[in-house]
């Protein structure tokens, strides 16, 4: 018989503040976490990388970061104009190199 699923559970941000804050506090591991709050490992490592409460690597501690954070958004509106943009350009320049080349995009002509 198969085993029943979880059902899956969306954390607010000031959920996962005070589990980070409370695992860090009382210098719990991921496994502690997982009985005494019921994250699984890898949500709350992924939790610490995207921002923690920990330092990583001399860098200093960061806040966690809202999900769908304004910059993100912005980015991401930015790559699409980028995308739209560039094809352009390189169509233009392309072009204009091929001429020059070649001249006038007509190819090379064979003398006989």
């Amino acid at each position: 018989m198969a085993k029943a699923r979880r059902k899956r559970h969306t954390y607010t941000d000031t959920q996962r503040t005070t589990i980070l804050a409370a695992a860090r506090k009382d210098g719990l591991t991921a496994l502690q976490v997982q009985k005494k709050f019921g994250v699984q490992p890898v949500t709350y490592y992924s939790w610490r990388k995207k921002g923690g409460l920990v330092a990583r690597r001399g860098r200093p501690a960061g806040g966690v970061r809202p999900s769908g954070d304004l910059t993100q958004q912005v980015r991401d509106e930015v790559r699409a104009k980028v995308r739209q943009i560039i094809p352009g350009i390189v169509r233009t320049e392309v072009s204009g190199y091929l001429s020059a080349l070649f001249g006038n995009g007509r190819g090379r002509t064979r003398r006989v």
